[in-house]
């Protein structure tokens, strides 16, 4: 009966253990109550049936006493509340932009730079809960392999399918900015990222790695670029005649250009020289750019008071009713 239901004012339900003593008091009273015209012979009225207006000579007394409580019950002034959260999300979009290059097979990062990088992708993307990803790999050339989406499974699993070699090697910086960019440019998100992850000099495309970043400030598009690779010299693999060799190749990482690809649009730069250090960097992103979520608790009460009020006055009124008409009694 009183589930979900609380009280503004519980002390006053105490008043309740007075009717169990109003009650007792009502019973004595009747006990030693005596009639008002005596008889020396019962005799005679033992053929006179019991009306129904003696079986009901109580009912006022406990429709009082019922009223009463109801009464107590709505001084009380229970309530039940309805409690919720409004959600406010602020929302970011982010586009991954990731080298395919030939060079990305070398095997300084375990098993490559491209397979490492592929797996932290992954788990910045498992990692995100609202926000839109885009997914575009380059290598000469620049193409995206998903647009902004949060269907995040989607996402992972065209990630996966990514491997070296589907496009013609070289390292077109520049032209996955522009892709990047033509993918953010209409985001209505408060925020708008690019995350770009390579392991060379630009030496393809139509347009410089700059001027691509000019245009990304244009559109208020933050870059955060990812150099990978060790210090020095990498182990690379060749296939020859008697099966995988290794060569170990020159790290050639234009790191002046990507420091200044970032600092143009506000970004960073980070140079991931093993896999624990690529990790990290990509932790780091995840929290410099986090969805800001505003989410507001509400509680709202509603007074039940009134129906108890209202039964309470009515089942005293009826007995007022009753006590003054048909169940009246003589002096």
């Amino acid at each position: 009966m009183f589930n979900n239901i609380t009280f503004a004012y519980p002390y006053l339900l105490y008043l309740l253990l007075l009717l169990p003593l109003v009650l007792l008091w009502y019973w004595r009273q009747n006990r030693k109550r005596s009639a008002a015209i005596t008889y020396s012979n019962l005799g005679v009225f033992k053929e006179l049936k019991t009306t129904v207006r003696e079986r009901l000579r109580h009912l006022p007394f406990i429709l009082r006493l019922i009223g009463l409580g109801l009464l107590i019950v709505a001084l009380a002034r229970p309530q039940s509340f309805s409690a919720g959260e409004n959600v406010y999300t602020e929302g970011i979009d982010v586009a991954m932009l990731l080298d395919i290059s030939g060079s990305m097979l070398a095997e300084d990062l375990k098993p490559n730079r491209l397979e490492a990088a592929k797996e932290v992708i992954d788990e910045f993307v498992a990692g995100r809960t609202t926000d839109k990803i885009g997914l575009v790999v380059f290598a000469a050339e620049s193409f995206t392999q998903c647009p902004l989406t949060i269907d995040y499974p989607v996402l992972r699993g065209l990630l996966k399918e990514i491997k070296s070699g589907i496009i013609e090697d070289g390292t077109a910086i520049g032209t996955a900015i522009a892709n990047g960019v033509n993918r953010l440019k209409d985001s209505e998100a408060k925020s708008k990222v690019i995350i770009l992850l390579t392991d060379g000099v630009n030496n393809s495309g139509e347009i410089d790695p700059i001027t691509a970043a000019q245009i990304a400030k244009k559109f208020g598009i933050r870059i955060y670029t990812v150099g990978v690779g060790t210090q020095g010299e990498a182990p690379y693999p060749f296939q020859t005649p008697f099966g995988k060799r290794y060569q170990m190749v020159p790290v050639d990482i234009d790191e002046k250009t990507l420091n200044e690809v970032a600092e143009i649009t506000d970004g960073k730069y980070f140079r991931a020289t093993d896999n624990k250090k690529l990790e990290e960097i990509y932790k780091t992103i995840d929290k410099l750019e986090k969805t800001r979520i505003e989410v507001t608790s509400y509680r709202k009460a509603k007074e039940l008071f009134y129906g108890w009020l209202g039964a309470g006055l009515l089942i005293i009124l009826l007995e007022l009713i009753l006590s003054k008409t048909y169940l009246r009694k003589l002096p």
